[in-house]
Formats: structure tokens, C-alpha cells, sequence
């Protein structure tokens, strides 16, 4: 009991010291960039009917189409303890493929290049 209380206070002390010392620590001296709203790399100034390029939103699909990708591989590790590892590596070995073929089919067609 007496070990649980000196933990608690030792983490209760320890976090309002840090609390503390990031209140006085930073150096505060804002300026017109640090002010200014920023909005997923568009300028927040003028007009917001301007049009944008939609390779951005493009680019941005295959990035969470790829993350998931690793989302789902992430318990692979564990697989090996079911009762027929092997049906897991086949589906996994087609999903991969299925994903670079459309990688590979996105890249040829120029999908990927940000600049025309």
C-alpha cells in the first residue's frame, strides 16, 4: 500500500512539474505565419471557390488505400499460430499482389506524378 501511495504521488508531482514547465518554458513570440489559420497547404486568403487540382485528393486515397494495407498485414506475426498457416499466407500473398498490380497500373497511367 505504502508503494502504491509513493508511486501515485511521484507521478501526481512529476506531471504538474511538467505541466509547470511547459507553460514557462516556451518562448512566446508570435508572428504573422504562426497566427495565420492553416488550411492543408491551400492559401486562406482570397476566394474559397478557387479550383484545386484533384490529384491532391488522388494522392491522398492511395495513401489511406496503403495505410490500411498495413493495418491489416499488422497481425500476420500471430497467424502462424492458427491451425493452417498457409491459407492465411495465400490470402495475404493475393491481396499484396492485387494492390501492387494496381499500384503498378496507377503509376503507368500517371496517376502518381504531382506535376503535369
Amino acid at each position: 500500500m505504502n508503494l502504491a501511495l509513493t508511486a501515485l504521488f511521484l507521478a501526481t508531482t512529476l506531471s504538474a512539474f511538467m505541466i509547470a514547465l511547459s507553460f514557462w518554458l516556451p518562448l512566446l513570440t508570435p508572428d504573422h505565419e504562426k497566427l495565420s489559420p492553416y488550411e492543408c497547404g491551400f492559401d486562406p486568403v482570397g476566394s474559397a471557390r478557387l479550383p484545386f487540382s484533384l490529384r491532391f485528393f488522388l494522392i491522398a486515397i492511395l495513401f489511406l488505400l496503403f495505410d490500411l494495407e498495413i493495418a491489416l498485414l499488422l497481425p500476420l506475426p500471430w497467424a502462424v499460430h492458427l491451425a493452417n498457416p498457409l491459407i492465411t499466407f495465400y490470402w495475404t500473398s493475393a491481396v499484396l499482389t492485387l494492390l501492387t498490380l494496381g499500384l503498378i497500373y496507377e503509376w503507368l497511367q500517371g496517376g502518381l506524378d504531382w506535376a503535369e
